[in-house]
């Protein structure tokens, strides 16, 4: 008998651990390539069409949050009890199967980025079970924001929002003492006009809004139902009031600038900085509710 102490012991286990580490991760890698080949053709697509429009062009910072939020909950995921769900996951694929044949074929950017959604969960099903896709709830969901917003949607929101935009901007300048009217969603200001264009609406900007304030509520995981429920709220509201400030912007530059300067730079500028603008509302609620709730002793 040969006495083997407690380091070599120690030593002598890790070539069997490796191995087992290794088998764990394979079918992950496996799926993950696999995930990538079906998915280039969408990101090549994206990359030179709808993620270079104004309307889209946070699809690529989508894309690389979801990853490093995956990343993230990586050991949740690998160390969830091993339980499959096939009798759930296989349907839940073919539906997200579908939804990307049918949106590659007829050309739906919407339907075929909205099955990431469906394939990821079924995966984390299929290969680990309920609690994977427990560990990983938020990443899964995020995918949505990779979607565009679908074309009839837009279409019949877009309309009522340039209205309403174009009628507040007009009233609140109009009590400035500025020369201002509208007729419809072309505002007169001087001696310039100014069409209210589909993405001077908005609804994109709170898309976008939308995007980042979900990331931020999940980072800072307040326990208050109230007050998440409040963040979630305002999201639309800040989103429209940012545009609103964007737009009479646009129009007071326009005014005092001249119509080369209104649809220069400044046009381009004015949305990021107001986007800017919104978050730091949006950080500033969340500062407020947090000192609130916590006087009212509800807790964060």
């Amino acid at each position: 008998m040969v006495a083997v102490s407690p380091t070599r012991a120690t030593a002598l286990a890790l070539p069997d651990q490796a191995p087992q580490a290794d088998s764990r991760l394979l079918p992950w890698l496996l799926v993950g390539g696999g995930l990538l080949s079906i998915y280039a053709p969408t990101y090549w697509g994206a990359f030179n069409g709808i993620w270079q429009t104004d309307d889209m062009g946070h699809g690529p910072i989508i894309l690389a949050l979801a990853v490093w939020l995956f990343w993230g909950v990586r050991r949740e995921i690998l160390n969830a009890p091993y339980a499959p769900l096939p009798w759930l996951g296989w349907p839940m694929f073919g539906l997200g199967l579908a939804l990307y044949l049918l949106g590659r074929v007829f050309n739906v950017s919407s339907v075929e980025f909205a099955s990431h959604t469906f394939v990821v969960a079924s995966l984390l099903l299929l290969l680990r079970g309920a609690g994977a896709l427990k560990a990983a709830w938020f990443p899964v969901l995020y995918l949505i924001f990779l979607a565009p917003l679908p074309a009839t949607l837009v279409d019949a929101v877009t309309a009522p929002l340039k209205s309403w935009i174009s009628f507040i901007v007009v009233d609140v300048l109009h009590y400035g003492g500025y020369p201002i009217a509208r007729s419809g969603v072309t505002i007169t200001i001087g001696q310039y006009q100014l069409l209210v264009a589909d993405a001077c609406s908005g609804l994109h900007s709170m898309f976008s809004l939308g995007a980042l304030g979900t990331l931020f509520m999940y980072l800072m995981a307040r326990k208050s139902l109230i007050h998440n429920a409040v963040m979630l709220a305002a999201i639309i509201p800040i989103a429209f009031a940012a545009n609103i400030a964007r737009v009479i912007v646009l129009v007071l530059v326009t005014y005092h600038l001249g119509d080369e300067a209104g649809q220069g730079f400044l046009h381009g500028a004015s949305g990021i900085v107001l986007m800017l603008a919104a978050l730091a509302l949006f950080f500033a609620l969340d500062s407020v509710l947090t000192l609130a709730l916590r006087r009212g002793g509800v807790g964060k």
